[in-house]
């Protein structure tokens, strides 16, 4: 069950720890051989050894185990499996990305800060600001708070004049709106500070909207501003214009080199020919796993000497490694296994799907259905579906954006929320933006259109497709 739920790249380190911790586990393309006299290593460099303890052995010499079961042939060949799908040749190049070192985000603003005139005190006031800085470039710690962690952290004495004074030399830094305490200030200093840099440019009205009128703006009430500055929609929408190509989040683009960043490593492939669906599942970097024929030889040498203890022992430990290594490999071979008719299930059902692309004609499907079909557990499916991505010609999804509850529209027919979901996305989207729809007009399209749903059902939707309301998604 953890093995199923891992995902590819954490499968892959999983697979390469038990070949490190279990000698008797071997890759298929790892040329390390066994010394001379073909026996394991059980001693580190102190002559101990962590995995065998002579006090921990409880060997009876009664106990009798089949040699054959290790050193059959055909027992190997079950043993030995392979973890990758032909979709690669020979032929087919490798590419590893360079190692970058990349400058930080916090690099990046001391190294301007140490272009201005400032003291040994100044520099290092303005290096802290910058340290509690967010990966936006917000500054969300509280100046007399910053002032008490100088004091502690570094102790330098000083007070909030001085921090704020440090922090407007911050706050000119390069990208503009860096060292703000919040959205509305952030905005402001670009808007000023390409107020400086254009001197044709008229911003006045965009700086009064930000510094007076935020709320409003923040809101969408477009009309309360346009009535207290007496001016035309012409007039406003520009002044809009100039706000929205403004960047509230400064820190993120010069930051993303010191972000953690996940890269999606699809588990399954969809590809579409002559209509008919071709699934494979991805092992292109996993080794092929196999029972060391070296450990099972030395089982069978160990087995052969049962007068002596020390050999008993011997066998014993190597026994355990085997049988460990083919658990290991049963597991891998049942995960593989079971992510194949999972996902293969899930392709059979929502068939129409996969063959077009279009998302109204994904059905109803719930976990409970998937598992019926190929004899699962809930809780095994939910775990595939919840940590497994694939890769279709329409892009690549988590397997569990194919599952959606149903309701029956005018026609009886039972059909998918992704089908609704869809249309909504649609109306909204070809919506004219000064006059966005309500819910409630929202909600008698659909009725139209056969789906008889409440507007708080509506409502709900809409937020699950992060659609905020229309007041919101008015423009001018």
């Amino acid at each position: 069950m953890k093995l199923i739920q891992l995902p590819l790249i954490e499968l892959e380190q999983r697979i390469k720890e038990e070949i490190e911790a279990n000698p008797a586990l071997e890759d298929t393309n790892d040329n390390n051989e066994f010394d001379e006299n073909n026996e394991p290593n059980m001693d580190d460099d102190n002559g101990e050894n962590d995995d065998y303890n002579d006090d921990e052995v409880n060997f009876d010499k009664d106990e009798e185990f089949d040699i054959t079961d290790y050193l059959q042939d055909e027992e190997i060949d079950d043993y030995s499996y392979k973890l990758q799908t032909n979709n690669y040749s020979a032929d087919d190049e490798t590419y590893e990305a360079p190692i970058v070192n990349e400058e930080s985000f916090q690099d990046y603003l001391n190294h301007q800060l140490g272009f201005h005139d400032l003291s040994e005190k100044e520099l290092t006031i303005g290096n802290y600001i910058i340290g509690n800085l967010d990966d936006n470039g917000y500054l969300n710690r509280p100046i007399p708070n910053i002032v008490d962690d100088l004091l502690f952290a570094t102790g330098i004495e000083t007070t909030e004049e001085e921090v704020n004074e440090v922090l407007e030399i911050v706050q000119q830094l390069d990208p503009p709106g860096i060292g703000a305490k919040d959205l509305q200030e952030c905005l402001l200093i670009q808007l000023q500070r390409r107020q400086q840099e254009d001197p044709f440019g008229d911003y006045t009205l965009a700086i009064n909207i930000i510094k007076d009128c935020f709320d409003d703006f923040s809101k969408k009430h477009f009309d309360r501003i346009g009535k207290k500055y007496e001016i035309s929609n012409k007039e406003l929408k520009n002044a809009l214009d100039m706000i929205l190509k403004l960047d509230p989040k400064p820190g993120g683009e010069s930051n993303s080199g010191s972000r953690n960043v996940h890269y999606i490593t699809p588990d399954f492939f969809i590809m579409v020919r002559d209509g008919q669906i071709e699934l494979s599942i991805d092992g292109r970097n996993v080794p092929e796993l196999h029972v060391s024929p070296s450990y099972i030889q030395m089982l069978g040498d160990y087995t052969k000497n049962k007068d002596s203890r020390s050999m008993q022992e011997a066998a014993q430990f190597v026994k355990q490694k085997i049988d460990s290594a083919k658990w290991f490999i049963d597991a891998i071979q049942q995960r593989q296994k079971t992510l194949l008719v999972t996902m293969q299930a899930i392709i059979d059902k929502q068939k129409d799907y996969f063959l077009t692309g279009d998302e109204t004609l994904l059905k109803p499907m719930i976990l409970k259905d998937i598992a019926e079909k190929v004899g699962l557990d809930i809780s095994t499916i939910s775990r595939v579906v919840n940590s497994k991505y694939v890769q279709t010609p329409y892009g690549t999804f988590l397997l569990k954006t194919f599952f959606s509850e149903g309701i029956t529209n005018d026609e009886g027919e039972e059909v998918s929320t992704r089908e609704i979901k869809k249309i909504l996305q649609d109306c909204v989207d070809n919506e004219s933006k000064e006059k966005p729809m309500t819910d409630e007009a929202l909600m008698e399209i659909l009725k139209e259109k056969g789906y008889p749903i409440a507007r708080r059902t509506v409502a709900k939707y809409r937020e699950q497709l992060g659609i905020p309301v229309a007041r919101m998604r008015k423009e001018i």
